[in-house]
């Protein structure tokens, strides 16, 4: 029998022990090794981002040991270690590997001289059979000058450490310990309470004139509406502290939510400044606090809410939903809708957005040929694997998702006269299926469940409606359903503007085709992605000026497009078409009755 001990089961230490060569040493000590020769393995990849990301081609070395001496450590696959069996059974086991981290995104790691940023699941090896156990980190400061005066900015509770400060972290379990992505560095700090739940916010970059105030009052007032909607009676958050940390960069974009935080990057120019003088909400911050609303909105759906096909979830290999059409759709429908119900924006705002979502997913052809059933379910192979023909091929399951979000609420609100909508159904799904997750009493929810909700809620059969519009390709009829609430749909695209439909990049100062949609006027010219243009009609094409080019031309026309293939110059003869690209317009009829529109919340029961 082992003797027992006093020390923690399992003791993580991680320092940025080589800033210029963005390395992290990390060591970790198991007390009570499997007899058989303990194994371990670090996650393929991370919940929210659904894509197999191979972590472990970032440990550089690796070895084990116990009391000083090296035990065996051998290799069993690409992300999976197993130790020797150690002669003493009642000696600890300790692991000590490096971990290389120069990846800027939400989703792994990255450690220079300005800060340091990982989420576990890209640093800390799990110990298989022992996941259940309390996981403890020592999070060090790194010996480098740079980094005196760095804090550090987490959700994981404190054990030793003092908030902001470097010590020892706490978690229930490795479940737990991955989902709080930690911040290191001489980072912006401000704290606001939402239904009083103190919410920190952070952020990392240089960002002139930052405006804490202005985001931390924003910011407060979409997570008040969102704590209101799921617990209207309570108003009580499912988390004791949440961490808002976001890294300010020239150009970026992109969101990861956790259970109580988010990582976020963003451009810093769509941060607000207090050298504005108008305070109106731009389009950069505007897109900043939407991203904001949509991963808080994960705190509930998706992190608590999930689809039975992520509790548990397997890290080592694909897990299949069809289900993250709600799941990523719907936080989609809601992450504006908030901004409308928290009156950070008005209604005209909310359908321009609305708008523009709606023009995206009648864009491309291929919501003709992939359901959003199929785009979730796929979406390890297609939707994180995008290539230049993505728009003939597959759908989004975050668009059209939203889309089918509006579509049951404003079916609900019709079938029901108004008294029941898809906040209900929400409600419905964080009562049943999401409260209670942390604490034992919560599962995931099945495809037939959901759809049986919405029977239950909206009064009627709802398999029609999946069938053609969540199972099957059919758009949803948006301009039919919001009429009745007062909302005009048009389509204003300019029928009159020659076309080649096809997305433009740049090669330099060069025009270069990014995508071809299929059966445009590209398209039926034989033109491909990839193709350099070079001159229509003798006329240089540049990066800038294709449009004002095209623009001396009637629709109908044929145009000889001179183009490079890789090193290959060839000649193409294009019919212009009418502008393909939808220009959706939503406008509120002013005599209609709007507390009877989805941008005002149903009442709870």
């Amino acid at each position: 029998m082992k003797k027992t001990t006093k020390t923690p089961a399992i003791v993580y230490t991680i320092v940025g022990h080589d800033l210029a060569a963005h390395l992290f040493h990390v060591t970790l000590t198991v007390a009570a090794p499997s007899e058989a020769g303990q194994v371990f393995a670090l996650p393929a990849w991370i919940p929210g981002s659904y894509m197999i990301r191979e972590f472990s081609r970032n440990i550089v070395r690796i070895r084990a040991e116990s009391d000083g001496q090296p035990v065996e450590l051998t290799k069993l696959d690409k992300h999976s270690w197993q130790a020797a069996p150690l002669k003493d059974q009642a000696a600890p086991l300790t692991l000590h590997y490096e971990v290389y981290a120069w990846d800027l995104s939400v989703r792994a790691a990255h450690l220079d001289q300005n800060h340091a940023f990982f989420n576990g699941t890209s640093v800390f090896l799990r110990v298989l059979g022992q996941e259940e156990t309390p996981h403890v980190v020592d999070i060090q400061r790194p010996e480098d000058d740079a980094a005196k005066t760095w804090r550090v900015a987490t959700a994981l509770p404190e054990l030793k450490a003092k908030r902001y400060g470097y010590g020892t972290y706490i978690a229930a379990n490795y479940d737990e310990l991955i989902d709080h992505p930690v911040e290191q560095g001489d980072f912006a700090l401000a704290t606001f309470k939402a239904h009083g739940i103190p919410h920190d916010v952070v952020v990392t970059g240089r960002v002139p004139n930052l405006d804490l105030n202005r985001l931390c009052t924003d910011l407060k007032r979409i997570c008040e509406t969102q704590i209101t909607f799921f617990e209207p009676k309570t108003r009580q958050a499912p988390m004791d502290r949440y961490v808002f940390m976001t890294m300010a960069v020239g150009d970026g974009y992109g969101g990861l939510e956790h259970r109580a935080s988010t990582a976020l990057i963003c451009n810093r120019g769509d941060l607000p400044t207090t050298a504005a003088v108008n305070k109106d909400i731009g389009d950069g911050y505007l897109q900043y606090l939407g991203l904001c609303s949509h991963e808080y909105f994960h705190t509930w759906n998706v992190k608590r809410i999930k689809p039975a096909a992520f509790a548990p979830y397997n890290l080592q290999v694909e897990n299949y939903s069809p289900l993250l059409w709600l799941f990523e759709g719907f936080t989609s429908y809601y992450d504006d809708l908030m901004l409308v119900r928290s009156g950070l924006i008005a209604e005209p705002s909310y359908f321009k957005l609305l708008g523009k979502t709606i023009s995206s997913v009648l864009r491309g052809s291929g919501r003709t040929k992939q359901s959003v059933a199929e785009s979730s379910f796929d979406a390890w192979g297609k939707y994180y694997r995008q290539d230049e023909n993505a728009p003939n091929a597959i759908i989004s399951y975050y668009t059209k998702g939203s889309l089918i979000a509006l579509a049951l609420d404003l079916t609900i609100r019709a079938k029901t006269g108004g008294k029941k909508s898809l906040d209900d159904v929400m409600r419905a799904l964080w009562e049943r299926f999401g409260r209670d997750f942390y604490q034992g009493g919560g599962r995931g929810v099945t495809p037939a469940e959901v759809e049986a909700l919405f029977d239950e809620i909206g009064g009627a059969r709802f398999k029609p409606f999946f069938d053609k519009y969540i199972r099957g390709t059919e758009d949803v009829p948006l301009a039919k359903l919001l009429a009745p609430f007062g909302v005009k749909y048009a389509d204003d695209r300019k029928s009159s503007k020659p076309s080649l439909d096809a997305n433009l990049g740049r090669d330099g100062s060069d025009c270069k085709l990014a995508a071809v949609h299929e059966n445009g006027a590209a398209h039926l010219a034989g033109l491909s992605a990839g193709d350099l243009l070079v001159a229509v009609d003798g006329l240089r094409v540049t990066a800038t000026n294709l449009d004002n080019l095209l623009a001396r031309y009637a629709v109908g026309s044929t145009v000889q497009i001179h183009a490079f293939r890789r090193d290959e110059l060839m000649v193409f003869s294009a019919v212009l078409q009418g502008e393909r690209v939808p220009g959706i317009t939503l406008t509120l009829d002013p005599v209609a009755k709007k507390s009877s529109g989805p941008l005002r919340p149903s009442a709870a029961r």
